[in-house]
Order: C-alpha cells, then sequence, then structure tokens
C-alpha cells in the first residue's frame, strides 16, 4: 500500500520566504543551515510561531538532495488543487484568465509558468491529471513563490473541462505555429479568455485543438525555430493582460 504524501520540502530562500510571509499557516518547521543568516526568514519564523531547526549542510542535503538548496528547506503541506468547478466560479467573478496547458512535462516549464502568471495577475493554471507534470517540489523551487498566488486545478480531461469554460462564455486561443495562426499582436481577444499552451515537441493535441476559437502564433523575426514554452506563456499573457486592462 502506497504511503499518502501528506507533506513536501519547500527549498531555496525566495520560495521559503514568500510562503512564510503569504501562507504561514502551511510551514510545518523551517530547517536553516548552521553558521547562516537569514534575517528575513528567521524573522518571519518567529512572527507566525514557525518552528526553526539548525543543521548541518550534510544532513540538510540528506533530507533534500537538491543543488541549490540555499541553505534553508522548509517542511510544508501538500500543494493543494482547486476544483475545477470552484475555479471556474472564481474565474468567472474575478475576470480571470485560464491557461490550459496540454502535455507539459517539464518541471521547469510548469514552474515559470506559473511564476509567470503570478507576476502578471488575473491568470489561473488548469493541468491534466495525466501525462503531465503536476505541482512537485522542483516545480514550487522555479515558481519562486507564485504558487501563493495562483490558483491551479488538476483535471482528469483537460478538453472536457475545455468545453465546460466555453459553455460558461469563455472564449478559447490555442498557441499553435501553423500558418493559418493568427500573430498574437495582431488579435483582438474577446474576454473572458481561455488560453491552450502545448508541448514543445508536439504542441496541442488534436482532440483539445478542436476545442479552439483561435490559432495565434507570435510571430519571429530571426531564426524559425521556436520558443520555449515558458517563455512563449509570458509572451502571451503580457499581451492579454495588456487588452484585458484596456477591455476591462
Amino acid at each position: 500500500m502506497v504511503k499518502a504524501v501528506k507533506s513536501m520540502h519547500l527549498y531555496g530562500r525566495v520560495s521559503v520566504f514568500e510562503r512564510l510571509k503569504t501562507n504561514p499557516a502551511s510551514v510545518k518547521k523551517v530547517l536553516l543551515q548552521e553558521n547562516i543568516t537569514l534575517s528575513d526568514i528567521e524573522r518571519l519564523t518567529r512572527e507566525n510561531g514557525v518552528f526553526l531547526e539548525r543543521l548541518p549542510s550534510e544532513q540538510l542535503k540528506r533530507i533534500k538532495p537538491a543543488k541549490d538548496l540555499q541553505g534553508v528547506i522548509a517542511k510544508v503541506d501538500k500543494f493543494k488543487y482547486i476544483p475545477f468547478d470552484d475555479l471556474m466560479e472564481s474565474a468567472q467573478d474575478k475576470k480571470i484568465s485560464l491557461i490550459f496547458l496540454d502535455r507539459i512535462n517539464d518541471p521547469q516549464n510548469l514552474g515559470a509558468i506559473i511564476r509567470t502568471a503570478a507576476c502578471f495577475g488575473g491568470f489561473a493554471i488548469v493541468i491534466p491529471q495525466f501525462n503531465a507534470c503536476g505541482v512537485t517540489e522542483a516545480v514550487l523551487h522555479v515558481a519562486s513563490g507564485g504558487e501563493n498566488h495562483v490558483s491551479i486545478s488538476m483535471v482528469a480531461n483537460l478538453s472536457s473541462s475545455i468545453i465546460k469554460a466555453k459553455r460558461c462564455g469563455f472564449w478559447v486561443a490555442g498557441a499553435h505555429a501553423a500558418d493559418d495562426a493568427t500573430d498574437v499582436y495582431k488579435t483582438s481577444f474577446s474576454f473572458p479568455l481561455g488560453l491552450v499552451l502545448g508541448s514543445e515537441g508536439e504542441g496541442i493535441r488534436y482532440g483539445v485543438q478542436k476545442q479552439l476559437d483561435l490559432k495565434v502564433r507570435i510571430p519571429m523575426m530571426g531564426a524559425r525555430l521556436s520558443f520555449n514554452v515558458g517563455i512563449a506563456c509570458a509572451i502571451f499573457c503580457y499581451e492579454i493582460s495588456r487588452q484585458k486592462n484596456a477591455f476591462l
């Protein structure tokens, strides 16, 4: 029988600081490397009554064998996904745009997308339960605290979730490099909006493509290569945010 995971290890100074600042109730304890002073983190543990323990560097690395611990680990509650129906209700009430991720398997990319969505604000993320990366410790490290500011839902069927969003009035655009795709800067987006991003290798699956109202692409003036999906997300989010601010 597989033991249920009830906690995770958050590591890195920015990630731990942001969690203590925005959601201290989720932090069970903080482990700090001996002979290191992190004043802001230490202050927040005192203010929020979070247990702080100092350990040798070697012991920290045994607890979490990552290259960039930066001398601090926080034991936190397991990441909690938002039920999709609750996410939809919040998105409609707060004018939030949805980012649907199709088969994004790289933790670096998912973490970067979460961080981007948090920085721009006004976005929520939907990921599939299968054949995709979930919110892991590595993802949270790259997100650098972004998970505290972005609602994330995990769904069994991405296409069905997109259909449900469309029935609620969402207009859905998909990132695509096809010749019939419209340049993002020439696109007049309708709101509420959903954006679908596919994997770098294979793009958006055919079954998901059938749900798109529009295909959009990023114009490239240089080499006809492709953008990393995390970078592409930032470009799309910028243009969506710019238009949404004018629309609202």
